[in-house]
């Protein structure tokens, strides 16, 4: 299994083109689309969003991972193995979270180059191509080279900001499984905890731990992110009371 998780969006040609090259490369595997709506050139957010959800796909599975607004210029480009997952992308922080958080990280430096290399698509280009090698189980060692560490490494403890804003106008943060007598304030804004949506009024805005154990900021039938003005990036705050 191949995974994409990118800040492509869907309204442009870059997932179809991506799609394209795995169907050539690795024709036999499938190809999940996570995520395209990662906050645009935020590596920070979606190393925190890529950590997050890593963990809901089974071993082996391949992740095409580009949030890369370093494109083209002398970042590296990196394979890693952590927690029996793999992750392919660019060295700029996105892969660092994960890593860090699994204790167990692999890493290799792409060293390998196609002979065509658009300078603002690697992941078309490079990054598809080594994903499908390591998918279809040849391990590309003449395209690799061990190193010990990321480049750019983000603390992998939790990140009190929201991280993403769903389609819903649900706040993600970064912060993850918490007690359900926390106090989390945003945007001027205190919430109080539910377990989910129907054990509030219609209206009224909550917390709740997510599907991929993220404290969300959410109002029942409605939009958090418009009720209350907020926007990735903004810090939360987060206390644990006795």
């Amino acid at each position: 299994m191949i995974v994409l998780f990118t800040d492509f969006g869907t309204r442009d040609p870059y997932v179809g083109q991506v799609k394209a090259r795995l169907a050539e490369e690795a024709p036999a595997h499938v190809v999940v689309d996570l995520l395209h709506e990662v906050p645009d050139f935020n590596s920070h957010a979606g190393a925190h969003l890529l950590a997050a959800m890593a963990g809901g796909f089974p071993p082996g599975t391949v992740f095409l991972a580009v949030v890369d607004p370093g494109v083209g210029t002398p970042r590296d480009a990196v394979v890693v193995l952590a927690g029996g997952r793999w992750f392919v992308g660019p060295d700029n922080g996105l892969l660092s979270v994960l890593a860090a958080r699994a204790g167990d990280a692999k890493i290799w430096r792409i060293v390998w180059r196609p002979e065509s290399l658009s300078a603002t698509f690697h992941g078309r280009d490079l990054f598809a191509v080594v994903a499908a090698d390591i998918a279809r189980g040849e391990f590309p060692d003449g395209k690799l080279a061990a190193q010990e560490k990321l480049t750019v490494e983000f603390d992998a403890g939790d990140l009190p900001r929201v991280v993403y804003i769903d389609h819903y106008g649900n706040a993600w943060t970064g912060v993850r499984t918490v007690p359900s007598n926390t106090r989390v304030r945003a945007a001027g804004e205190a919430f109080k905890h539910s377990e989910s949506f129907g054990f509030v009024g219609r209206g009224e805005g909550f917390w709740f731990v997510n599907s991929v154990g993220l404290v969300e900021l959410a109002v029942n039938r409605g939009s958090a992110a418009a009720q209350f003005g907020l926007k990735v990036g903004d810090p939360v705050e987060v206390q644990r009371l006795n």
